[in-house]
C-alpha cells in the first residue's frame, strides 16, 4: 500500500540550548498529511523541545536546531521565525492551558482569528462552537474562571481559528478528569477526520495516545528509540512494561518492578 505524503519531516535534527546544552540527538519523525502521530516518553525525554523546534518557539528560549533539517510541505523551516511558521499553517497548543485569563472565552478564540486567510471571524467561531458546543455556552465568561477542561477546549478552539494545516498538541490530557479527556480527544479525532488537520501529539497517557494515533514514536533522553504502528507498540513488551505498566500476566507493575528500567532497556544497547 502506498504511504501517504508527509506534511512534516523532521530529519535527524540536533537541538542545543544556549549553544552548549545538547537536548535532541538525531531525531527523525514524519507526520503524514491528514494523519495523527504520537510522540511518547517520560518527563524530560525531549518531547516538548521537539514540538518547539517545529513551531519556532525554541528561539524564545535561546534554543536552536544546530544540525539536520525540518521540512513542512517540502520547505525547510528550522531557521524561520515562529510568526512565519504560524503563517504557513503550523500552530502549537502549549501544555498547561495557556488562556488569556482576563479575556472572555470568545475573546480568547478571536485572538486566533488574525491568522485566518479565508472566511470571516464569525465563520471561524461557528466552526469552533460546532465542535465545542460547551464553549458557546461559556463564550461570555472570563476564561480564567471556567473549568480546566473548558480552558483546554478554548486553547484548542483558538488553534482551530487559525485554519491550521498541522497542530502540535502538547499534553492535552494534563490535569483533566478522565471523562473530559475522552471528550476532548474525541473532538480532536473528529477535527482530524472531518477537517483534514494533521496532528503531532505529545502525550504521557500512552494508552490514550496509542488509541488516538495510528503511528507513534518513543523518545528517551533526546533520541527516538522506537517507532511503529500503535497496534504493534501496544503489544511490545518494553512498552507494556514501562509505559502501560503491565506485566506479562496483565497485572499492574509496581515501582520496584520497573526501577531497573534503564538497565533493562534493550534498544539503547
Amino acid at each position: 500500500m502506498e504511504q501517504p505524503e508527509a506534511i512534516l519531516k523532521i530529519n535527524n535534527i540536533e537541538v542545543k540550548y544556549h549553544e552548549v546544552i545538547l537536548v535532541l540527538k538525531g531525531v527523525s519523525i514524519e507526520v503524514p498529511r491528514r494523519g495523527i502521530v504520537a510522540l511518547l516518553g517520560a518527563n524530560g525525554a525531549g518531547k516538548s523541545t521537539t514540538l518547539k523546534a517545529v513551531s519556532g518557539l525554541l528561539k524564545t528560549e535561546d534554543g536552536e536546531v544546530t544540525d539536520g533539517a525540518i521540512e513542512f510541505e517540502g520547505r525547510h523551516i528550522h531557521h524561520e521565525m515562529a510568526a512565519n511558521i504560524a503563517k504557513m499553517g503550523i500552530v502549537q497548543v502549549i501544555e498547561g492551558r495557556r488562556v488569556f485569563e482576563h479575556l472572555t472565552v470568545e475573546e480568547n478564540l478571536k485572538v486566533g482569528a488574525h491568522m485566518r486567510k479565508t472566511g470571516s471571524v464569525r465563520e471561524g467561531l461557528e466552526l469552533v462552537y460546532h465542535y465545542f458546543p460547551r464553549l458557546r455556552e461559556k463564550r461570555n465568561e472570563i476564561a480564567g474562571f471556567v473549568s480546566g477542561g473548558e480552558q483546554q477546549m478554548t486553547v484548542v478552539g483558538r488553534a482551530l481559528m487559525t485554519e491550521p494545516k498541522l497542530v502540535l498538541l502538547d499534553e492535552p490530557s494534563m490535569g483533566l478528569a478522565p471523562r473530559l479527556i475522552h471528550e476532548i480527544f474525541n473532538i480532536i479525532m473528529q477535527l482530524n477526520k472531518e477537517q483534514g488537520i494533521s496532528i503531532l501529539l505529545v502525550e504521557q497517557n500512552v494508552k490514550l495516545a496509542l488509541n488516538v494515533a495510528p503511528y507513534a514514536y518513543v523518545m528517551e533522553t533526546g533520541r527516538i528509540v522506537m517507532d511503529d504502528t500503535s497496534d504493534k507498540l501496544s503489544q511490545n513488551e518494553d512498552i507494556k512494561d514501562f509505559y502501560l505498566g503491565l506485566t506479562d500476566k496483565g497485572g499492574r507493575k509496581s515501582f520496584r518492578d520497573v526501577k531497573h528500567y534503564k538497565r533493562r532497556k534493550r534498544w539503547l544497547t
